[in-house]
């Protein structure tokens, strides 16, 4: 039941973002053009109910969701009070360019800011930890210019779809790929 909850909070929020904007309109009887406004305003909504369902059961929202929560009521209230569909579709740019900037920082620093947030699920050594780094820079990055051509391209329909549904097997993948090709860099049992 622990689990489900924290799917909930976790996928909730796009689930509703999607529905809404498939449905929204017609269920609350508006034009068809007010589709991605109604789907962000529930989609702030659903965000904030999972926030405060995830501080209910006593846990703490890890950075990545507080930076993200700030871009989504920033750039979601950006998008309802201008009318403009075009602040809530660059978010997902802005958030993966600068997760890309912290972790390219880092690696400036001859750090990887990810080992200090992951280091305790993937035993990597310092070396595979950098090489992780990187990748996910590219990644991030990768994601950025993929969400600029989509939303700039193709429908609003067509980018719901992406963010909904592209964006996490998209990540699972990069994750298996990197899980696989990083063996190498985890400690053996002898050491």
């Amino acid at each position: 039941m622990r689990n489900m909850r924290k799917i909930i909070e976790e996928y909730g929020p796009l689930i509703v973002f999607f529905a809404l904007n498939a449905r929204g309109a017609q269920w609350l009887g508006m034009a068809e053009d007010q589709s991605l406004f109604i789907a962000t305003g529930g989609f702030m909504i659903a965000f904030a109910l999972s926030l405060v369902s995830t501080l209910l059961r006593g846990s703490k929202p890890n950075k990545m969701t507080v930076v993200s929560g700030v871009f989504i009521f920033g750039f979601g209230g950006l998008t309802l009070f201008l009318q403009d569909e075009m602040f809530i579709k660059i978010k997902p740019t802005l958030i993966y360019l600068l997760f890309a900037a912290i972790l390219g920082f880092g690696l400036l620093r001859g750090r990887s800011y990810l080992q200090s947030l992951m280091g305790e699920m993937l035993p990597l050594n310092d070396t595979g930890w950098m090489i992780m780094t990187r990748r996910w820079v590219g990644f991030f990055i990768g994601l950025a210019l993929l969400n600029e051509a989509i939303w700039r391209n193709l429908s609003t329909d067509m980018w719901v779809n992406f963010k909904v549904f592209g964006i996490m097997p998209l990540t699972i993948l990069f994750i298996a790929v990197q899980v696989n090709s990083l063996k190498q860099y985890m400690p053996s049992e002898n050491d």
